[in-house]
């Protein structure tokens, strides 16, 4: 994707056959592995695909009653400087939806309202990719967090509340990166001074906040402090170093070019209205996930399919499943989606602000945007099942680290980062590789803990370059195709940041204890 600018949708299937002919001849897996590791690559696509058809049909909703152009101005209003609208949308805004969804969800929304602003569609994807890192973990109501304590076994809360220490200090260290690094891709030097206070205090909101409700309650370390960040970024555009209308004119993240005559739909058409979608899809994602009644009744209802035990010639044993991977239907993240876009498809055409029978016309422009994107998904997932189930990816671990011994600690951020990369999300990172983690700190000597707030830091980071994921922010940015230029900017900070976590856990393990 880097080297030969192919976008996921070439470049996953190619990957995809590469990988099956080496688990067939290098770690002799025969045909029902492979068949059965397909299958359920194909099972656990579809709850990824659901979310992004649901996205995108939230996205044309939103479109279709040209909401957009509402919101961007309703930005440009709330924010005269440019630099801190763009932080508002790409990181604290991002991060309030990834605190709530997560799936994507975050790049997707916030590419367009991006490119609604003047930045060029590749920056306004890599922007929101590096913007919400740090939420990875305690995003979607702590959906990864979970996941890690539930593999690893782990139940001493005393346990528990130290790992969620190291995690959430190094996802702080993330945050104020991510920012200082947004502020110096739109304006250089230049930009970090003029914007330091914000990229201070909004550090301070969202990594301290995070550290502190990683204390009391790790499902809202996410959502809370990135709400108060948006506040803060109010607050900001009101104080004297902010207030005023300023930019960088010639930065080589935006386009500029002269405004278009507002319609009359975006006249009657009020910042309320625009935001009506986003409005119903937190309300309705905090009510079914933060009511445990109400989400304890929708939770009874959930699939997933049965698989028989397979091994490869080589002794890799993937046990049978009874109920693979189940999905919830009423309380997933796609449901949320899907209601809120219908919902908000009607509250529009009550207020004449979306043409009668249009609905047929979006859903077109949805199932266009989702396919060539849910490909890349299916051959990107298979290819980490098959890696998975053949052995391949327990390998490419074990075989750094008995050749780093203690310098491991120095490549744990990485393998959390690898499985990101390789499965698109934090949480399957934490499922596929924290036991591993875990065995391998305590064989070696080192502090668990950190090793393992090591692992789900580093997925947070790895999320920013998981294919999936800017696969989601090339279709709704209108250049999908163009996966390979997005990772080619944002494979450097990834790969320093995890150098820099590294760093300090060598720092910790062998100088200061």
């Amino acid at each position: 994707m880097v080297k030969f600018q192919w976008g996921a949708s070439k470049a996953a299937p190619v990957t995809l056959v590469l990988t099956t002919v080496i688990s067939v001849l290098f770690f002799k897996a025969n045909t029902i592995v492979i068949v059965i590791e397909i299958l359920k690559a194909l099972w656990s696509s579809l709850s990824i695909i659901l979310v992004i058809l649901t996205a995108i049909l939230l996205y044309e909703v939103s479109s279709e009653a040209k909401s957009f152009s509402v919101l961007n101005k309703a930005f440009e209003k709330l924010a005269p400087n440019e630099l801190l609208r763009i932080m508002g949308i790409g990181i604290a805004f991002a991060s309030f939806l990834q605190g709530v969804t997560g799936f994507g969800v975050p790049v997707l929304v916030t590419a367009p309202l991006l490119i609604g602003i003047g930045v060029s569609p590749i920056w306004a994807v890599v922007i929101p990719l590096i913007g919400h890192s740090w939420a990875g973990t305690f995003g979607t109501l702590a959906l990864a967090w979970h996941s890690m304590i539930m593999q690893t076994g782990i139940s001493d809360v005393s346990t528990i509340s130290t790992i969620a220490i190291y995690t959430s200090g190094l996802l702080f260290i993330l945050n104020i990166i991510s920012c200082t690094t947004i502020a110096y891709f739109y304006g250089g030097f230049k930009a970090i001074r003029k914007g330091f206070l914000a990229i201070v205090l909004i550090s301070l909101t969202q990594g301290v906040g995070q550290i502190l409700f990683s204390q009391i309650n790790a499902d809202l370390a996410v959502f809370v402090p990135s709400s108060i960040s948006l506040i803060v970024i109010m607050l900001l555009s009101k104080s004297p170093l902010y207030k005023d209308n300023w930019q960088i004119f010639d930065s080589k993240i935006m386009i500029r070019k002269e405004k278009s005559i507002e319609s009359s739909k975006e006249d009657r058409m009020s910042v309320n209205d625009a935001f009506m979608p986003y409005y119903l899809m937190t309300s309705i994602t905090l009510i079914v996930l933060l009511i445990t009644p109400i989400n304890q009744f929708l939770s009874r209802f959930s699939y997933g399919p049965s698989f028989i035990q397979t091994a490869t010639a080589f002794g890799v044993v993937n046990n049978a499943v009874t109920k693979f991977s189940p999905i919830k239907p009423f309380t997933h993240a796609s449901m949320f989606l899907f209601v809120s876009a219908v919902l908000g498809y009607f509250y529009y055409l009550s207020k004449g602000l979306i043409k009668k029978g249009s609905f047929q016309n979006v859903l077109k422009r949805t199932i266009k945007k989702a396919l060539p994107s849910g490909f890349a998904i299916i051959s990107l997932i298979t290819m980490s099942r098959i890696m998975s189930g053949t052995g391949q990816t327990e390998v490419l671990a074990q075989g750094v680290s008995n050749v780093l011994g203690r310098y491991y600690v120095l490549i744990s951020p990485f393998i959390g980062l690898l499985g990101s990369f390789i499965t698109g999300s934090n949480m399957s990172s934490n499922i596929l590789f924290s036991i591993f983690q875990m065995k391998t700190s305590q064989i070696i000597g080192l502090n668990t803990s950190a090793i393992l707030g090591a692992q789900s830091a580093g997925g947070g980071i790895g999320t920013s370059i998981a294919p999936g994921n800017v696969v989601l922010g090339t279709t709704t940015a209108g250049i999908l195709g163009s996966e390979g230029k997005v990772l080619k900017k944002i494979i450097p900070f990834a790969l320093s940041v995890a150098f820099i976590f590294g760093l300090l856990l060598f720092i910790y393990h062998f100088i200061l204890i």
